[in-house]
C-alpha cells in the first residue's frame, strides 16, 4: 500500500530558503508523474511544480526560478528545493503521485499529508 510522508517544512524568513522530501513506501513511485501542490489558508489550492516519469518539469508562474523539482529514484523520494522564499509562499505543501491507486476500479491520486512552510519576518 502506498504512503508518503512530507519533511523539510518549518519556518524560514523572507529570502531564505527550504528542500521539501516526500518520502514513498509501498510502491515504486519512479514511473509515475509527481506533483507539489499547496495552499494557503483561505486561499485556492495550487499545483507548484510537476515532474514526470521521464524527468519533464514544468513550475507554476508563481514558482518559476525559485523553486526546483526533482526525484531520486533509487530513494523512492521527491524533492521540492524551494530558494527566494517569500511570505506568499506560506501555505500547507503537498506531495502527489498521480494516477496511482485504485478506488473503485479508477486510478486516481495518492495525496500525501502536507508539510507546512510558514515565511515570515
Amino acid at each position: 500500500q502506498l504512503q508518503l510522508v512530507e519533511s523539510g517544512g518549518g519556518s524560514v524568513q523572507p529570502g531564505g530558503s527550504l528542500r521539501l522530501s516526500c518520502a514513498a513506501s509501498g510502491r515504486t513511485i519512479g514511473g509515475y508523474t509527481l506533483d507539489w501542490y499547496r495552499q494557503a489558508p483561505d486561499k485556492q489550492r495550487e499545483l507548484v511544480a510537476t515532474i514526470t516519469g521521464a524527468g519533464t518539469t514544468i513550475y507554476a508562474t508563481s514558482v518559476e526560478g525559485r523553486f526546483t523539482i526533482s526525484r531520486d529514484n533509487m530513494r523512492n523520494t521527491g524533492f521540492l528545493q524551494m530558494d527566494s522564499l517569500r511570505p506568499d509562499d506560506t501555505a500547507r505543501y503537498y506531495c502527489v503521485i498521480r494516477q496511482s491507486v485504485q478506488v473503485k476500479g479508477q486510478w486516481v491520486d495518492f495525496w500525501g499529508p502536507g508539510t507546512l512552510v510558514t515565511v515570515s519576518s
